[in-house]
């Protein structure tokens, strides 16, 4: 197999804390996959040693073999199914699903979506590795103006709030369904993500899932708006 950046980066696993990529036997890695991980020293190790023989618990027990109602929370770290960051990364699944029914709805949206698409796969594996989910504009809006669009959309497209219908068609509908995704994945990261006394522990991942639903909402206003014409 040959891997590019893009799988390169979505293989890139822990071990013992630190960020590491396992090559098999005959898979090569293309110049700009390789120079990103040099770039990132991040180590490079043999496919057959990436098999866990001890998997760890977060109380300090320890398992030899993976139950099945269990899975990995990082590195060899595991945690019941159920746990709030694992509910978040099926979230976050689920959004990617619904973000490619969106792009086959919309063609002329290809673009836009594919950039939010983009980066809502970024954000599992910020979350697992521990990195920081990097800012900059969406979709050519930045961060401040996907909030004042979002809330003054009469203002910014000449569209009003609404309550999405039927008769909206199916490209409103699928990006609602995908807002709507965008929502869940922000209210799993709360769960996730805010400690018991009220304060968030990676206040990046909430802005993200944040501007990721009000980004979505502002593509449906001018949808409408253009049917409105």
């Amino acid at each position: 197999m040959l891997f590019d950046l893009e799988a390169t980066k979505a293989n890139i696993r822990n071990r013992e804390g630190k960020r590491v990529f396992f090559l098999g036997k005959g898979d090569q890695l293309t110049s700009s996959a390789r120079d990103y991980l040099t770039e990132h020293r991040i180590e490079i190790r043999p496919a057959e040693t990436a098999k866990i023989e001890t998997y760890r618990l977060l109380n300090g027990g320890f398992f030899t073999e993976k139950p099945e109602h269990m899975t990995h929370l990082q590195g060899d770290i595991l945690v019941p199914k159920s746990h709030p960051r694992i509910a978040f990364r099926g979230a976050v699944d689920t959004l990617e699903a619904e973000l490619l029914l969106c792009q086959q709805a919309a063609p002329h949206l290809k673009e836009k979506l594919q950039e939010i698409l983009d980066l809502t796969r970024r954000l599992i594996p910020c979350e697992v590795l521990g990195e920081s989910v990097t800012e900059g504009k969406l979709c050519g809006l930045t961060e401040h103006e996907i909030r004042t669009h979002s809330h003054y959309p009469q203002a910014h497209y000449g569209q009003p709030h609404f309550m999405p219908a039927v008769s909206d068609g199916p490209v409103i509908l699928q990006l609602n369904k995908a807002r709507t995704a965008a929502r869940q994945g922000e209210l799993r990261a709360v769960a996730a993500f805010v400690d018991e006394n009220g304060n968030p522990t990676r206040e990046d991942i909430l802005r993200c899932c944040n501007r990721l639903s009000s980004i979505l909402y502002i593509m449906m206003i001018e949808e409408k708006a253009q049917k409105v014409k």
